[in-house]
């Protein structure tokens, strides 16, 4: 199955694009294809960690399962005042 992920901020930065295409076998999940990611993406390692995560979106967990389709949004946790 296929879909696509897309980065803000940081991590954007980390992966040197906003969206990324990702292909992963049936039963998948959000866990799945992080770690997928951070393999792809040694950069992205110490920053997704953190990260909120989308499944179109609606949040989701890491063990939310994936479909042939899916638009995933990662977005680094954000700070201030």
């Amino acid at each position: 199955m296929r879909g696509i992920v897309k980065l803000f901020a940081s991590l954007r930065e980390a992966t040197g694009s906003s969206e990324v295409e990702w292909e992963l076998t049936d039963g998948a999940t959000v866990e799945t294809l992080m770690k997928y990611l951070q393999k792809r993406f040694p950069g992205l390692d110490r920053l997704s960690v953190n990260a909120w995560i989308a499944v179109n979106r609606h949040y989701a967990a890491l063990d939310t399962p994936l479909q042939d389709g899916d638009e995933v949004a990662l977005f680094p946790p954000v700070s201030g005042g």
